[in-house]
């Protein structure tokens, strides 16, 4: 176990979906207020795809190959708009993402779609705040969100803001956050506090634990006597199936706090790996996914157009696609300015609808779902549009 919470920690340093967020100390990008280029919608639009070719690292050359992929799958399915991609490879490096992000702007691009990890994509919407071009990053690091950069992924906010919601219409009212001691999960449990006190919901306590296999032992008894002791109907975890999850669960059930007395809430997804889901600690535990059937058509159609299923987050890059080009096909001059893509109605995207919101970050349709008899069963629908339940 200890090894696996290792392998964890060390995949925070590059911000990827479904995984923990790092905290990361960057200078702010420059505001742009409802700032954006005039586009001419009767000619093809210069849209830039930063990747993470180059970086010499396998996983990313993949990464880079179903995000470039993705959005031109995307770009075909494009009705009545016309994109001129152009890629641009970053290699994974924040300088280079910085270069490549001027060299796009310079060469024509109105808007940049990428990169993925956190530190390029703010020094990348640093580089171009200044030339009026908005850039939607694949990050999901709200930490870098603002001025012209927006983050595609899916937050820890919005995640926690639609499971408070459920756990509240469900009942449980008295709910205990339990979390790692590190930047990315204190971020996690902040998210929770924060989604709770929009609800009729409240935190019944928190408690926290060292980052190992012995810091994990030595807490739990102390972690279910505070949820005895709180009277805690429910508990939610910031840690995910790559950490101290599958540990946590299981001592906790072994020192009489369970899923079927207590309802167990996961901040990060519950089916990844696949093997995760036939870990007794995290049957009936609710988390999480994006729209399962818009996802799975995503998912058959990438692998038939290039014969290998997409990296799991090339659906942002579709997503990032979809949305640029239902803007340009109002055929408006402004399409692209911070206005436009902050439009209340949102976007119909592979992951389920979404929108951009006006401080960068973004709010995403998820299902609720759980795992039955080693399998993920979905509990609450994903809504299909913004305003009704499930926001």
């Amino acid at each position: 176990m200890i090894s696996v919470l290792g392998a964890a920690r060390k995949a925070t340093a590059h911000i990827v979906l479904f995984l923990s967020v790092v905290a990361l100390a960057a200078c702010e990008p420059v505001a742009l207020g409802g700032g954006g280029p005039s586009v001419n919608t009767s000619k093809p639009i210069p849209v830039a795809l930063l990747v993470p070719r180059g970086s010499g690292n396998s996983g990313d050359a993949v990464l880079a190959s179903s995000l470039e992929n993705a959005a031109r799958l995307a770009v075909a399915d494009l009705n009545g708009a016309r994109i001129d991609l152009r890629v641009y490879d970053t290699g994974g490096n924040p300088a280079q993402a910085a270069n490549v992000a001027l060299q796009a702007v310079d060469d024509g691009a109105k808007i940049i779609l990428g990169p993925v990890y956190a530190e390029s994509a703010n020094a990348a919407g640093n580089a171009v705040a200044s030339r009026g071009i908005n850039l939607l990053s694949f990050s999901n690091n709200a930490a870098i969100a603002g001025g012209n950069v927006f983050v595609l992924g899916p937050t820890f906010q919005n995640t926690a803001n639609r499971l408070a919601q459920y756990a509240a219409r469900q009942g449980r009212r008295n709910i205990m956050i339990v979390h790692g001691q590190d930047a990315a999960e204190a971020q996690g449990r902040d998210a929770i506090s924060r989604a709770l006190a929009r609800t009729s919901a409240s935190v019944a306590g928190t408690a926290s634990f060292e980052l190992s296999q012995q810091g994990v032992i030595n807490a739990v008894p102390g972690i279910a006597g505070q949820v005895r002791s709180s009277g805690a109907d429910a508990v939610f975890f910031t840690s995910g199936t790559a950490g101290a999850l599958p540990i946590l669960t299981q001592l906790l059930t072994e020192n009489g706090v369970g899923s079927d007395t207590t309802q167990f809430i996961g901040l990060q997804r519950w089916d990844i790996p696949t093997s995760a889901m036939a870990l007794p600690g995290l049957q009936g535990g609710w988390f999480a996914i994006p729209d399962p059937g818009l996802n799975a058509s995503f998912q058959n159609r990438y692998t038939s157009a290039y014969g290998a299923a997409p990296h799991p987050i090339a659906g942002l890059a579709y997503d990032g696609i979809a949305a640029i080009g239902a803007l340009v096909r109002s055929g408006n001059a402004d399409a692209l300015t911070r206005g436009a893509l902050t439009q209340g109605s949102g976007f119909a995207g592979v992951n389920g609808v979404f929108r951009l919101l006006a401080d960068g970050t973004n709010e995403r349709g998820l299902a609720v779902a759980q795992i039955q008899n080693n399998q993920v069963s979905v509990i609450d629908p994903a809504p299909r549009s913004f305003g009704g339940a499930g926001f």
